[in-house]
């Protein structure tokens, strides 16, 4: 034996099988988004990638001028823990601002938590089971797919046309293999990808099916504040104002995009029952959300910033959105189709069914541009013949010269 080493001491030889991960950490995958970011950051590549905000466009003057004017007592409660259910007087000054959006502040409670997705990550903590099933839409904001498989989901999702979710494919899977599901998981306003808006008509035909079937509802909203014309305003409704609810209806949001995503704050606005086990869950996962941000979001909302913050957001998203609306529609070839976006962040590009846009993205990166592959957001995995471009973080004077590569490439695979 050598010196120093105890007799009960054996090296590893293949330290990998010798650490066994749980089923639900064996179920996730990683997400293609993350994984090119370490790329999006060169500065020679012009990024699609990142469904973020450009930092340029931060109101850091404004929380400047927020935490300046603090006075030392409201500092000192910014550095302490805080209820689990959030800042007192972030959930009341959040409360004015929903009630202003005719939502049921007065008969629903919220709980703040640290981003949306910790929202419905909460959600399905409360509801799902190993091996039960949610309902979502296909293509699926990547976040929410990975909470469901986290807890063991049996995942069933939908396709969507230019509308909303397809409601024929919905009758379908939930009289069949969605027949007992517990959740259904949508995105209506401004999709993550799709970039689609739900119609008046679809959220009406949805909820008169779902009316009375013993399904939770999570209407997720980040992007709905987004829109580019007024006249899209009315679509932005959320299905959460109608009273009394035809369904359970979760209602998440964010501060996310229309603040800052590095405040980590989001929210819930649902039945009193709901928040109730909600405060409980949220308890084991962080205690309470960062208050210091909570202070600063609060004070955003109370000195009346948010609304001219998110007019000049509007402006510029939906100027940028044109930018490359245009790009596309002068050099995309006939086959890439898509719906022009009125709101939020994306342009959703569908291929003929032979493309594969992992193809498309390895020749498109070499030459300096990159995107979101399809499969990031088939909650399968499978379906590739799609391409994410997002708008929102990438400059304006590069918008042109990153579409002509993607483009370029694409009529060389066809």
């Amino acid at each position: 034996m050598k010196r120093g080493v105890s007799q009960f001491w054996k090296p590893f030889e293949n330290g990998a099988n010798m650490i066994k991960f749980s089923q639900c950490v064996d179920s996730m995958r990683t997400s293609e988004i993350r994984d090119l970011m370490s790329i999006a950051m060169r500065p020679d590549i012009i990024t699609f990638a990142g469904g973020m905000p450009n930092n340029d466009l931060f109101p850091v003057k404004e929380i400047d001028d927020i935490y300046n004017g603090l006075d030392d007592k409201t500092k000192k409660i910014g550095f302490q823990y805080g209820p689990t259910s959030g800042y007192p007087p972030l959930i009341e000054s959040l409360k004015k601002y929903l009630r202003s959006k005719n939502l049921p502040v007065d008969t629903n409670e919220i709980i703040i938590t640290s981003g949306s997705l910790q929202a419905i990550n909460i959600i399905t903590k409360l509801f799902v089971n190993p091996g039960d099933t949610v309902i979502t839409e296909n293509p699926c904001f990547i976040g929410g797919t990975s909470v469901f498989k986290s807890y063991q989901a049996n995942i069933v999702s939908i396709p969507l046309d230019s509308d909303g979710i397809v409601i024929s494919e919905l009758k379908r899977a939930m009289e069949d293999e969605a027949k007992k599901a517990k959740l259904i998981y949508l995105s209506p306003y401004f999709h993550n990808p799709a970039g689609i808006v739900y119609s008046k008509k679809r959220k009406e035909e949805l909820l008169k099916y779902l009316y009375g079937k013993e399904i939770i509802l999570i209407e997720d909203d980040p992007y709905g504040e987004l829109y580019f014309e007024d006249d899209y305003k009315e679509l932005t409704i959320p299905m959460k104002t109608i009273q009394p609810e035809p369904v359970p209806i979760c209602y998440v949001g964010s501060f996310s995009k229309i603040l800052g995503p590095g405040l980590r704050l989001g929210w819930l606005l649902a039945s009193p029952e709901i928040i109730n086990k909600a405060q409980l869950a949220k308890q084991s996962m962080d205690a309470c959300s960062s208050t210091f941000t909570q202070v600063l979001a609060d004070q955003f909302l109370r000195k009346g910033k948010l609304e001219p913050y998110v007019e000049r957001l509007r402006i510029t998203y939906a100027r940028r959105m044109k930018i490359m609306n245009d790009c596309l529609q002068k050099n995309m070839p006939s086959e890439a189709k898509w719906v022009v976006p009125k709101g939020g962040f994306y342009i959703w590009i569908s291929l003929p069914q032979h493309v594969d846009a992992l193809e498309i993205l390895r020749k498109s990166m070499s030459r300096g541009a990159i995107f979101v592959i399809g499969k990031t957001f088939d909650p399968m995995g499978v379906k590739n013949n799609c391409l994410r471009l997002a708008f929102s973080h990438t400059p304006e004077d590069e918008i042109e010269k990153g579409v002509k590569i993607i483009a370029e490439t694409l009529k060389e695979l066809l």
